[in-house]
């Protein structure tokens, strides 16, 4: 078996990264040309796939402030350390 296909399993590359977001990471939010740094606190998916993420509670890791933001709005995941 060659390395490339005993590579891990995760997100093919068409799938949305907020398919990957989970309570307590940190992620890039980009609305236009301006992003921000947020932590994740809470998901709540979709009514009809619980499974799929529709909109999480982050707060923003400079100001402290706490919204909710549409999941297509994450554009990058940072990993836990």
């Amino acid at each position: 078996m060659s390395i490339e296909q005993s590579s891990a399993v995760g997100a093919l590359k068409s799938d949305p990264v907020f398919l990957l977001v989970k309570a307590g990471m940190t992620v890039i939010v980009q609305r236009g040309g301006n992003w921000r740094m947020a932590d994740v606190i809470h998901v709540i998916g979709s009514v009809r796939s619980p499974r799929v993420p529709r909109f999480f509670q982050v707060a923003d890791v400079s100001t402290g402030v706490i919204n909710w933001i549409k999941a297509d709005l994450v554009t990058h995941i940072f990993p836990r350390v």
